[in-house]
Parts: C-alpha cells; structure tokens; sequence
C-alpha cells in the first residue's frame, strides 16, 4: 500500500508564502514523476507543477516565476514553494507521483489533499 500524505497548507495573506510537503511511504521500488495538482470549488482540478526523478521541473502558466517544485529522492518526499500567493491560489492541492509498487507498470497516487487559503 502507498500513501501520499501532503502538509504545510493554511492560511496566508496575498503576497505571502507557503510551502507544501508531500511524502510518500509505504512498499515500492521506484517514485517517477511527481507533481502538485489543486482545485478550487466549483472549479476542475488543474495542473501546478510536476518533476521528474532527473528534477525537470514543468509548471503551468499560472505559477511560473512564484512556485518552486522540488523532490527529495532518498527521503521519497516532493514539496512546493509557493510565493508572492495571489487571491486566484486558494484551492485544496493534491500530491501526486507515479510509482511502481507493482511491476512492471508504475500507477498513479494521490495524497488526500491540503488546503491552502488566501485572504487578508
């Protein structure tokens, strides 16, 4: 069984930081690509920031230039700096990584989601 489990949401003013955590436990051989996922209410859930094991990182238009998405392959663990947080941000946002726990076909997780909430 794997488990994502993400932290480090909450609240913050615009124009604040945050960072999130992700980290992955359980019995597997390998974490490929991992990324951060959010969704707002009402809204779909969309696309952060992914990278791969080789730490190439790709980010959606949104974010670029104000999130950081970094891994930590010997602790299994992903995180996400987010500064410079806008009113558009708030949203619950999901970990996600394609790992293979059962060969030879590494699968989709998903952590259960932390919320992050913009407000002044």
């Amino acid at each position: 069984q794997v488990q994502l489990v993400e932290s480090g949401g909450g609240l913050v003013q615009p124009g604040g930081s945050l960072r999130l955590s992700c980290a992955a436990s359980g019995i597997f051989y390998s974490i490929y690509d991992m990324g951060w996922y959010r969704q707002a209410p009402g809204k779909q859930r969309e696309l952060v920031a992914t990278i791969s094991r080789d730490d190439s990182a790709n980010y959606a238009d949104s974010v670029k230039g104000r999130f950081t998405i970094s891994r930590d392959n010997r602790k299994n663990t992903a995180s996400l700096q987010m500064n410079s947080l806008k009113p558009e941000d708030p949203a619950v946002y999901f970990c996600t990584a394609y790992v293979l726990a059962t060969p030879p076909v590494p699968r989709p997780y998903w952590g259960q989601g932390t919320q992050v909430t913009v407000s002044s």
